[in-house]
């Protein structure tokens, strides 16, 4: 079975939440590594290793990003990394499948499933030096999933009138991926 490489550059992982009861915050991490196992006509025996720096957290909102790096939320002094291992446990249609694995957040560890999309594989250029070294097989990936963020130690909140919070518990991930083809 292949090996895929997660091409940083394009590769995110994106997050919403709600706020005040009301609306959705959103943020995203960019530098988002790892690999997965992986073979189109056997969707049924893949892995994959992700590892995301928690330090690169966006949301658009610079005194929100202060807040969420501080021990009130991720604790990134303590806890750098946000990680996801896990094997495929369930084929969902032709391109569509389950990774059931461990995902790690603030250095709790706790059993979460992805499902997952395979957009496809194309041979793409592949640029070094201003010069085109291709092709290389890339393909592309989504996955989601979502978290209750009390479940790894994230529990940071304010209360508003008549029972409402300031963020919500669930967490909506996604994780746009785009992998290339070992050698």
């Amino acid at each position: 079975m292949a090996k895929w490489t997660f091409e940083p550059g394009h590769t995110a992982a994106e997050f919403s939440v709600r706020h005040m009861m009301i609306t959705w915050v959103r943020g995203a991490f960019k530098d988002v590594h790892g690999a997965l196992v992986f073979d189109p006509d056997d969707l049924g025996n893949g892995s994959t290793e992700v590892e995301i720096d928690a330090s690169g957290i966006w949301s658009g909102e610079e005194g929100r990003d202060a807040h969420l790096k501080n021990e009130d939320f991720l604790d990134v002094d303590n806890h750098a990394k946000i990680t996801f291992s896990g094997k495929t446990s369930e084929v969902l249609g032709e391109t569509r499948f389950r990774v059931d694995g461990d995902l790690t957040v603030r250095g709790v560890t706790k059993p979460c499933s992805l499902d997952v999309e395979y957009l496809g594989q194309w041979p793409t250029p592949w640029w070094e030096d201003g010069e085109d070294k291709g092709p290389k097989i890339r393909a592309g990936f989504k996955a989601t999933t979502q978290i209750n963020r009390q479940d790894f130690g994230v529990s940071w909140n304010g209360d508003m009138e008549k029972g409402g919070v300031v963020v919500g518990n669930r967490v909506f991930i996604t994780i746009d991926a785009e992998a290339i083809l070992d050698a």
